[in-house]
């Protein structure tokens, strides 16, 4: 998935998987999670939404099954 840069107080960037209907969206803060069984017309309303921040949190967290992606140590 490549990701997106998107200007916001809540996300970095986001990416999504038309395969299998993932949004991943990479916070701030650091964390990123995959958001699942998410459509392609919900991930560019996205996008398009001059409150990307407000639109994840109406619309996206906790709307949709989640998890966290951990990062993946090094040997």
């Amino acid at each position: 998935m490549q990701m997106i840069e998107v200007d916001s107080s809540m996300l970095k960037a986001v990416s999504y998987n038309s395969a299998t209907h993932t949004l991943r969206a990479v916070f701030n803060g650091g964390k990123t999670y995959d958001y699942f069984e998410v459509s392609r017309k919900v991930y560019e309303q996205l996008l398009d939404d001059n409150s990307k921040g407000s639109y994840m949190r109406s619309l996206i967290i906790n709307q949709y099954p989640y998890q966290e992606v951990k990062k993946k140590r090094k040997p």
